[in-house]
């Protein structure tokens, strides 16, 4: 009897399973259609400055909720577009992460705009050990000497010209991926108009540096500069200007003729004058 109870209990326990597992899968597939959407998604992995074509982007169904933002949904849209950034493979493709429609492809569709690109030339020590890579930001760091009328005036000094420039290429590598030093010969960066001026003065009238900074700091690094005097810790010399000496009144010097008494002598009809 109370076998037939425990059998009883347990198949009463497998039915209400099974009918559960009928009522979920029933409800996920009636909420599944609703919930997903359809987005373009990188095929294959995409180096910034590639264009985009039926072999790189493909359509991959992706969570309503967490649909990125941007997220295109058409791939034959991004036919001939080009990256701006690059993209891996299975990762959704944005309207941000694409150059302006019509940009050819290369380093100028990394250009911002209203930027100019500009390659200084660098070695090991200029390029800071190879660490200058893509993506980095760096501050120009000019060595040269004051510009002061007499030649023995003049002193050596270095000063940041300019601050937190992107760094574009390195050679003629753009790729950002790579976290490995390369030491090159040259390093591209994006600049303004009136800084690539600056720049190109700098590099005629002096030594270039580059200054490795912080991605996120935005600080400005403003300074008077170092020169030789503030690196020994001297005190710039003053020309000490020496009075000239007032003049001197004039000295009544004193008469050297001694002093002497006279008189009058009369002698009947004649005078004259005795002095003692």
């Amino acid at each position: 009897m109370k076998n037939r109870r425990a059998y009883t209990m347990m198949a009463f326990a497998i039915v209400l399973g099974l009918v559960a597992v009928a009522l979920a899968s029933h409800w996920l597939l009636r909420q599944a259609p609703s919930t997903v959407t359809h987005i373009v998604v990188a095929s294959t992995d995409v180096n910034l400055g590639q264009r985009l074509g039926p072999e790189t982007v493909k359509l991959a169904e992706w969570p309503t909720e967490g649909l990125p933002a941007g997220a295109l949904r058409d791939p034959l849209q991004l036919s001939g577009r080009v990256v701006k950034a690059s993209v891996l493979r299975g990762e959704p493709l944005t309207e941000a992460k694409l150059a302006p429609a019509g940009t050819l492809g290369g380093l100028s569709a990394l250009i911002s705009e209203g930027k100019r690109a500009i390659t200084v030339r660098v070695n090991d020590v200029v390029g800071v050990a190879g660490f200058a890579l893509p993506g980095n930001f760096v501050d120009i760091l000019v060595s040269t000497q004051s510009d002061t009328e007499a030649a023995q005036d003049r002193e050596a000094i270095s000063k940041i010209v300019l601050e937190r420039i992107l760094v574009l290429a390195v050679a003629q590598e753009v790729g950002r991926d790579d976290t490995k030093p390369r030491v090159v010969n040259a390093v591209t960066l994006e600049v303004t108009p009136e800084q690539a001026e600056k720049l190109d003065l700098a590099r005629s009238v002096g030594n270039l540096s580059l200054v490795l900074r912080n991605q996120i700091d935005p600080e400005p690094g403003t300074t008077a500069g170092a020169t030789k005097s503030s690196l020994l810790g001297l005190a710039a010399a003053k020309p000490v200007k020496i009075a000239a000496p007032a003049p001197r009144a004039p000295v009544r010097q004193a008469s050297t003729i001694p002093y002497r008494y006279c008189i009058d002598a009369i002698d009947g009809l004649r005078s004259r004058k005795e002095c003692l």
